[in-house]
């Protein structure tokens, strides 16, 4: 065999070998897709927060199967999960994986990214991320994750900026469409970050919501804009989904009912935290005098319920003050 070859040869291997140490492996990870229409599956995590026992499976994806390619939404919490997506992927159809459409730059969502960067896929998202990527926090959660889902985040995970950040100015959506499969886009920004964007799968009615729907349960606001978060839920209203898939949890096809409790929920928290800013009552005093009875049955109440409405106390101060 000539000098020439033997060269390549060896370049070859070593490529293949950088590539290899380079890209996340699944470790043995098996994911099972929920189909929830003809062409729409999803991938459902376990409830709970992220830890290494659930190896940081407790978020939701999916993916769309068209006649042109596969679009995906969003990536999930670890390297490994990805990997373990595309491999699932994989599974159903043989057709290439072309759009990662990331809902929002949390780190639950987001860690997959690189296994699908490294098959070619195409990355997009709100371009408010961008201030996300260059945030102390980014660095600040990862070395947390790193901390404390280790294997599966580790000092090789990266934060993975999109190909194409969407700019939304004078828009409420994008559209697009990849074989005979139409899609929008639709900013929904601020209401859980500030770069949230849904998927909507025309053709099905299905609507990738990420996590600004939660079904039958107390949503976790935290210090999100219940303001645009209602009017965010306004639009869901309007499109009128055949069925969501959340951020967390089962898809859901009693989609009024979810709205409505959450709208229901978001505005009962702004209705009493905006009332005792007004009367200058303490937070403490706020909350113990709230009556919460028709929200405390509720699953995720005890969990999430004083963190909301601390949340939303803090924000109605800042309304107040026209911030």
């Amino acid at each position: 065999m000539g000098q020439p070859i033997l060269r390549l040869l060896a370049f070859l291997a070593l490529l293949w070998a950088g590539l290899a140490a380079a890209a996340p492996v699944a470790d043995g990870l098996r994911l099972e897709p929920i189909q929830v229409s003809p062409h729409v599956y999803y991938f459902k995590g376990e409830a709970g927060v992220a830890s290494a026992a659930n190896k940081g499976f407790m978020s939701n994806a999916g993916f769309v199967v068209t006649e042109q390619g596969v679009v995906v939404y969003d990536a999930l919490a670890t390297p490994a999960l990805g990997v373990a997506m595309i491999e699932a992927i994989r599974r159903v159809t043989s057709q290439p994986i072309r759009t990662v459409v990331v809902g929002h730059y949390h780190a639950d969502h987001i860690y997959g990214l690189q296994a699908f960067r490294a098959i070619g896929a195409e990355i997009i998202a709100h371009q408010a991320g961008q201030l996300y990527l260059s945030s102390d926090l980014a660095q600040q959660r990862l070395a947390q994750r790193r901390a404390e889902l280790y294997p599966w985040v580790d000092e090789q995970t990266q934060v993975v900026a999109a190909d194409r950040w969407l700019d939304f100015t004078g828009r409420r959506s994008i559209p697009f469409t990849l074989g005979q499969t139409r899609f929008q886009i639709i900013d929904s920004s601020g209401a859980h970050s500030p770069e949230d964007v849904l998927l909507l799968v025309e053709n099905e009615g299905v609507l990738f919501a990420g996590d600004i729907y939660f079904s039958g349960r107390v949503p976790f606001v935290g210090s999100a804009d219940s303001r645009v978060w209602l009017q965010t839920l306004g639009i869901l209203q309007e499109i009128k989904p055949r069925l969501v898939i959340p951020g967390h949890g089962t898809a859901s096809s009693d989609t009024r009912r979810d709205i409505e409790l959450t709208k229901t929920y978001l505005e009962y928290l702004r209705l009493h935290m905006g009332q005792a800013v007004q009367e200058m009552r303490s937070f403490e005093e706020a909350y113990q005098q709230t009556d919460w009875s028709p929200f405390a049955q509720l699953p995720a109440f005890q969990a999430a319920n004083r963190l909301n409405a601390y949340g939303t106390y803090l924000l109605m101060e800042k309304e107040s003050l026209g911030q």
